[in-house]
Formats: C-alpha cells, sequence, structure tokens
C-alpha cells in the first residue's frame, strides 16, 4: 500500500481550538476532492509532535491508483480557498458537508522524530 500524498496544514501559532480547526480543514479539503473527481478517497489528518511543538498533516491517497499527479494540486488549491474561511464558517461547512455524507475521521496524534542524519545541514558540509 502506498503512502498517498502528504500536505502540511500550516495554522498560525496560538489559534484557540487549532485541534478542530485542522480536522475540520483536512476533512473537508479530501471530501471536496473526491466529490470534484468523482472518486472514492482515503484520508488521514494528523497531529505531529516533535521536540515540544506540534504542526497539522493531511494524507490523502487513492485506494487504487498509486501515482496521481493532479492529486496534490487539486488538494494545494482546495485548501487554499478553505483558508479564507472564519472559524464560524469553517465549522458551519464541516457541518453541512456531514449532512451531505462526509463521514469524517478524527484527528489522529503522532510523534515524530527527527533524523539528524537525513537533515539538509549535512549537504551544506559537503
Amino acid at each position: 500500500m502506498h503512502r498517498g500524498v502528504q500536505v502540511d496544514i500550516g495554522l498560525k501559532t496560538g489559534l484557540a481550538n487549532d485541534g478542530f480547526i485542522a480536522e475540520a480543514l483536512g476533512n473537508l479539503a479530501a471530501f471536496e476532492l473526491a466529490n470534484r473527481r468523482n472518486e472514492r478517497l482515503e484520508w488521514q489528518v494528523l497531529r505531529v509532535e516533535s521536540s515540544g511543538h506540534h504542526h497539522f498533516r493531511l494524507i490523502v491517497r487513492h485506494p487504487q491508483h498509486v501515482l496521481d499527479f493532479g492529486l496534490a494540486h487539486e488538494l494545494d488549491g482546495i485548501l487554499h480557498e478553505l483558508s479564507a474561511e472564519t472559524v464560524d464558517a469553517l465549522r458551519q461547512r464541516f457541518g453541512e458537508a456531514q449532512q451531505s455524507g462526509l463521514k469524517a475521521v478524527s484527528l489522529r496524534h503522532v510523534r515524530e522524530t527527527v533524523d539528524f542524519w537525513h537533515d539538509d545541514f549535512w549537504k551544506w558540509i559537503g
């Protein structure tokens, strides 16, 4: 099974309820992408913990296709559209999508360790 397309969800630092915002953005983006393509997609929304900080990531994959070049581009566009929404509008849109058939996935918490040997720092040394 292939890993799919990974897109970081960049949120402003200090947002109240950032977990809900990331979960709603990720689910809405993947659901919208599946509807636009008229295809069944699988996705996960992750809260990635690392060295006392966290960020959010959306992973989307097509269950039958290993490689789909347009998937990441379309997903970026949809996330960009959704980023203009207020939290209240996002909450309303998320509820409407659930009534329209969105089966939202819950936010998963994962831990990411840094691989210092695979860091770009080593490219500069030579």
